[in-house]
């Protein structure tokens, strides 16, 4: 029997970002939007895409019914394409450093990020998640994370419920072989499809971030990688090859069984 494949034409957009500055970022990035291939399902934009990481939420943060949001629907329709990225969101007298997913029918998907990087005083800021969410695209299920989440394995232990895992990072080049490794080893542990997007460029706390976004297949192998460099990152991913890849090596029955408590 013919098993009809499904395909997800994935894009990542590594660009230095304009501090604090929601305007410039967001003109930015529609001008980059320019240059991705046709044909995407998914575009994904680094961590805290509109501002870099800020702790200024008083003077960033938006609702869901904001600027930004309304921006990432009139260029999702545009693309006809699902568009991601995180941003600062309050919510319901809380605030979230939010993964937002907008498919180009205007519905919308988000996941909060759960583990808050205390070292960058994100905790004194944002509420964390309280949901470890699968999302569905073009037949395969996303598992979203943030940055910091990237060093929780237990988090993103697959139970046979995602194919690819997605993070967006703001994550600083001292760091860059940490992100390397542990990208990799999700992919590996996991059987899953690993894409990291990061930013470049300095912040304006001085932080130096060096790209690396990088995609990866099930077996640990790079699919895409960019260097240094302001770019777009895509590569062509299949559903039938992972699971055939699975069958045949099928490690996910033999892993431990846990329960997530906060």
């Amino acid at each position: 029997m013919v098993v009809e494949d499904k395909i997800l034409n994935l894009s990542l957009l590594q660009a230095d970002l304009v501090w604090e500055d929601v305007r410039a970022n967001l003109a930015s990035f529609e001008k980059l939007f320019g240059e991705l291939p046709s044909g995407c399902d998914l575009v994904v934009l680094p961590e805290m895409f509109s501002s870099g990481f800020s702790m200024k939420v008083d003077r960033i943060a938006e609702s869901m019914d904001g600027n930004t949001i309304c921006w990432m629907k009139k260029q999702a329709k545009s693309l006809n394409a699902v568009l991601s990225g995180s941003l600062m969101i309050a919510d319901d007298g809380r605030l979230y450093n939010r993964f937002v997913f907008v498919y180009p029918d205007g519905l919308i998907e988000h996941y909060d990020k759960r583990h808050l990087f205390s070292m960058g005083q994100e905790n004194l800021h944002f509420s964390p998640g309280e949901q470890r969410k699968v999302i569905s695209i073009k037949g395969f299920k996303v598992l979203p994370q943030v940055c910091y989440d990237l060093r929780f394995p237990v988090f993103a232990r697959n139970r046979n419920d995602y194919d690819l895992l997605l993070n967006c990072a703001n994550w600083p080049a001292p760091r860059k072989e940490v992100w390397q490794c542990l990208l990799k080893a999700r992919a590996i542990e996991n059987q899953a499809f690993v894409a990291g997007v990061n930013r470049v460029g300095t912040d304006g706390n001085g932080i130096r971030y060096s790209g690396d976004s990088v995609i990866y297949d099930a077996r640990g192998s790079v699919l895409a990688a960019a260097d240094h460099s302001r770019t777009i990152l895509t590569t062509t991913l299949s559903l039938v090859s992972l699971q055939k890849f699975r069958e045949r090596f099928p490690v996910l029955p033999d892993a431990d069984d846990f329960d997530l408590k906060r």
